[in-house]
């Protein structure tokens, strides 16, 4: 095709990584993992979800009550990073609440 611009021809070639060592001596599978064990993540239990107006937000305030789309004792949902990995029950620990992990999906 002549468009008077110049066709340059180029070349595509795989790109080759060269490989992670760990710090710790291990074999098999586990070894490649040892690198990412310390790396932090953001662990969310979601109880539901509503959709509010601005107006209704606004209005909230101490003793409100938020309705959310799940019913009581249905399985809460399990994040990390924001992507769903499990689905769990709220439990009463001592004076705290913790998640019963129930079902993994793919396990």
């Amino acid at each position: 095709m002549s468009n008077g611009k110049e066709e340059t021809e180029q070349t595509v070639r795989p790109l080759q990584f060269s490989h992670l060592e760990s710090g710790v001596q291990s074999s098999g599978a586990g070894a490649s993992i040892d690198l990412l064990k310390d790396v932090p993540l953001i662990v969310t239990a979601e109880l539901g979800r509503t959709r509010m107006l601005v107006k209704d937000i606004l209005k909230l305030g101490v003793g409100s009550v938020i309705e959310l789309e799940k019913a009581t004792g249905e399985p809460v949902d399990i994040l990390v990073n924001g992507k769903s990995i499990a689905k769990g029950e709220v439990v009463a620990i001592d004076e705290s609440y913790g998640v019963r992990i129930t079902e993994v999906p793919g396990k």
